[in-house]
């Protein structure tokens, strides 16, 4: 076998060596930007807008409430080792702040409420409706219970994405994030987001004529908790919450019949159960005024995949189409 001269075997070998780290840079390149959401409803944006340019773990799951949520070991661990967090940001996420610090992240912190007009809670729990819109919510009196819980949430109300066009914002803020924590990918993120921003302003749109043709004084509804407040706003439906801004606030005794009187008062046509909370508050509500128990609504979470709100836009679909039958004439 010839032997190759020593100037050509140094050629060669360089030639190779640039070859072999072109192939290992592409890799890299080709690597998904690991990527964690608090929640389902926001895990469902970052993964419209990230598609398969990124790993995803979302911490709070379908059906799952991030009020009364106790992060894990395993949720620490999936945070350590991400680039990027999304969070929602407006107090929702009150035991973020200890899981990022035990978990040693020091990635980027994406808020993606960030540019979103809040609203205050109108009322107090139990039996005050929005329509006193002047009251803001103190829980420093009323929900001790809260604080003892880590569940404190201040006067902004969280729940902005029950608003479509608050979506748009999420979904911006959402591209914007992972286009600084993968300035490669950035247009590809950015694309995804239009397309998907697109989506949402079509639902948007159809929402406000849904229940634009609905008389106004039928558009009232007892929920759960506190969660629709920016949908109301939005499309023009009263909600009255059986409980308050948390999942694990108890109205008194007292408070439930103030409930039911306003309910009988104003003619309240539905009551509706959400996906995490408990039925019972709001049947009780419906067996003695004689509402209508409307379907399960998706307020702080998605459903488990193959149910009605499996996305984000799935999910508020299925709200706006629950609604509608319960108040329509």
């Amino acid at each position: 076998m010839r032997s190759i001269p020593p100037a050509r075997r140094r050629v060669l070998l360089a030639t190779a060596g640039l070859c072999l780290s072109a192939v290992l840079g592409a890799a890299h390149a080709a690597e998904p930007l690991k990527a964690v959401a608090s929640f389902s409803i926001l895990g469902d944006i970052v993964r419209e807008v990230g598609g398969s340019d990124i790993s995803l773990a979302t911490l709070v799951g379908p059906d799952g409430d991030a009020h009364e949520y106790e992060p894990t070991p395993g949720d620490a661990k999936k945070l350590s080792a991400a680039s990027v967090l999304f969070v929602n940001g407006l107090d929702f996420e009150t035991w973020m702040p200890r899981l990022a610090k035990s978990s040693g992240f020091s990635g980027l912190t994406v808020v993606a409420s960030k540019g979103v007009t809040p609203r205050k809670f109108a009322a107090h729990a139990g039996g005050h409706g929005h329509d006193d819109g002047d009251h803001d919510h103190d829980h420093g009196d009323d929900h001790d219970h809260e604080h003892d819980h880590g569940h404190h949430h201040g006067d902004a109300d969280p729940h902005a994405w029950q608003n479509l066009a608050n979506g748009v914002i999420y979904a911006r803020n959402v591209a914007e994030g992972l286009a600084a924590a993968d300035p490669a990918r950035a247009q590809a993120y950015r694309q995804r987001a239009q397309a998907y921003i697109a989506r949402l302003q079509a639902l948007d749109a159809t929402a406000r004529a849904t229940f634009s043709a609905i008389p106004a004084d039928r558009r009232k509804v007892v929920t759960s908790h506190d969660a629709f407040g920016y949908f109301g706003d939005a499309y023009g439906v009263a909600f009255i919450p059986a409980m308050g801004v948390s999942t694990d606030a108890e109205p008194s005794a007292g408070e439930v019949a103030r409930i039911i009187e306003q309910v009988k008062r104003e003619r309240v046509p539905a009551v509706f159960v959400e996906n995490i909370s408990s039925p019972r508050l709001v049947q009780q509500i419906a067996r003695e005024t004689g509402a209508k128990v409307g379907g399960t609504l998706y307020s702080d979470a998605l459903s488990k995949p193959g149910q009605p709100g499996a996305t984000y836009l799935e999910m508020f679909e299925w709200n706006v189409r629950q609604l509608a039958a319960a108040l329509r004439p």
